[in-house]
């Protein structure tokens, strides 16, 4: 039997009790070099990109409804102004909308 360890060059991750079974026995040892991943998982660059996109499809959807209610208010005033005519205030009258018919 031989007691030494494994050099050091050939695969210092096995363990010495493996490496001397190994020995012992003649069986091969099967050395697996696993290369690590170079890049990052597509998934560390796609939750940041579907959460920023949900938040600007949201920004976007207020600021139509602020434009939309804006609209509605402009086209209501008008539409009151236009029904009310002229309004006086001690003897200062405002037309608040032009007659259309002139």
């Amino acid at each position: 039997m031989n007691d030494r360890e494994p050099p050091a060059t050939l695969a210092p991750h096995i363990p010495a009790d493996l490496y001397r079974q190994a020995q012992t026995t003649g069986q091969p040892i099967v050395i697996v070099h696993t290369t690590p991943q170079t890049g990052r998982p597509a998934r560390t660059y796609l939750i940041p990109i579907v959460i920023t996109s949900a938040c600007a499809l949201g920004l976007i959807g207020t600021v139509a409804a602020v434009l939309a209610l804006l609209e509605l208010a402009a086209h209501t005033a008008a539409a009151i102004a236009g029904a009310a005519g002229p309004l006086g205030i001690g003897g200062i009258t405002l037309r608040l909308a032009r007659p259309k018919g002139k």
